[in-house]
C-alpha cells in the first residue's frame, strides 16, 4: 500500500503571536513551528497501517526550507520518505493545487490530511485535493479500518457519528479519534538519526495562485473584561447586567 501524509507547519500554540507591516503580515521572528496537529494524528494512523499490513509512507509539504525540520520529524516518526514542494502556501487552492498535481503522476492508494490546520483554521485544502484528483472524500474521520480494498470509516456529523464505507483508493480528512492521543508517536534516538538518511526530495513548483486572495489586516481578539461575580439570590442585578452591559437579552 502506498500511503501520502500532508503535513502542514504551524505556530506552537506556546508562542507569542505578533503582526508587523502595520498588522497586514505575520511575524514569524522567534516563533517555534510545529507539525499539525491534526496531521499528527493521520501520521500515527498510517504508521499503523504500516506495521499492520505493510505500506509506503510519502509526507508531504508545501512550503519553503523553513519546513524541512518537521519534515524530518515526519521521517523520524515513521514515514519513508518526505516531499517538500517549493511554493508559497498563499492560500489553500494553491496548496491543494500543487499535492494534487504531485499526485497526478504517481500511484497513492491512500491520503491522508488533517480536518483542518490549527492557525487558519479553513478546512479547505482536502476537498480540493480529493475533487481535483476524483477521488472519494471521507472528512472529519475518527475512525479507520482497512478490509482489502475497502475502508470502514467512522466521521463526525451534526449531533452523533457516522459509519460509512469507501473503495481505494480515497482521501481521508483525520482528527483526533483517528488515534487517541496517547498512542501519537514521539520520535525515537534512533528515529531521529534514520531521519537523516531518508530522502527530502525538493520538487520547484510552477503553479501560479490565481486565487486573488489578500490579507488587508490582523487583529487580535479583544481582551477578556473583568469577570462580575453576582450573589447567589440577586437576580435583578443579574438582568440588568445581562440587558446593560452583555446586551444578551
Amino acid at each position: 500500500m502506498n500511503i501520502l501524509v500532508c503535513i502542514s507547519s504551524v505556530p506552537d500554540t506556546t508562542s507569542s503571536i505578533t503582526f508587523s507591516d502595520g498588522n497586514t503580515k505575520f511575524n514569524q521572528d522567534g516563533i517555534t513551528f510545529i507539525i499539525n496537529p491534526y496531521d499528527e494524528f493521520c501520521l500515527t494512523k498510517a504508521v499503523f497501517i504500516k506495521e499492520s499490513l505493510g505500506a509506503t509512507i510519502t509526507a508531504i509539504n508545501v512550503g519553503d526550507n523553513k519546513n524541512d525540520a518537521i519534515l524530518r520529524k515526519a521521517l523520524a516518526i515513521g514515514a519513508d520518505k518526505a516531499i517538500r514542494i517549493n511554493q508559497a502556501p498563499t492560500s489553500s487552492k494553491i496548496v491543494a493545487d500543487c499535492i494534487a498535481n504531485y499526485c497526478s503522476e504517481q500511484t497513492f492508494d491512500l491520503i491522508f490530511c488533517g480536518t483542518e490546520s490549527i492557525d487558519y483554521n479553513g478546512g479547505q485544502v482536502p476537498g480540493y485535493i480529493a475533487s481535483n484528483l476524483k477521488i472519494p472524500f471521507i472528512n472529519g474521520c475518527i475512525g479507520l479500518e482497512i478490509e482489502g480494498s475497502i475502508l470502514n470509516l467512522k466521521r463526525t456529523i451534526d449531533n452523533g457519528h457516522e459509519i460509512c464505507t469507501s473503495p481505494l483508493p480515497a482521501l481521508i480528512a483525520g482528527q483526533k479519534g483517528l488515534v487517541e492521543e496517547k498512542e501519537l508517536r514521539i520520535p525515537s534516538m534512533r528515529g531521529i538519526m534514520t531521519a537523516r538518511t531518508k530522502p527530502l526530495e525538493v520538487i520547484e513548483s510552477s503553479l501560479i495562485d490565481e486565487s486573488n486572495i489578500s490579507v488587508l489586516k490582523y487583529e487580535k481578539p479583544l481582551a477578556r473584561s473583568e469577570c462580575k461575580i453576582i450573589e447567589e439570590h440577586n437576580v435583578k442585578s443579574l438582568v440588568e447586567l445581562l440587558q446593560s452591559e452583555a446586551k444578551v437579552i
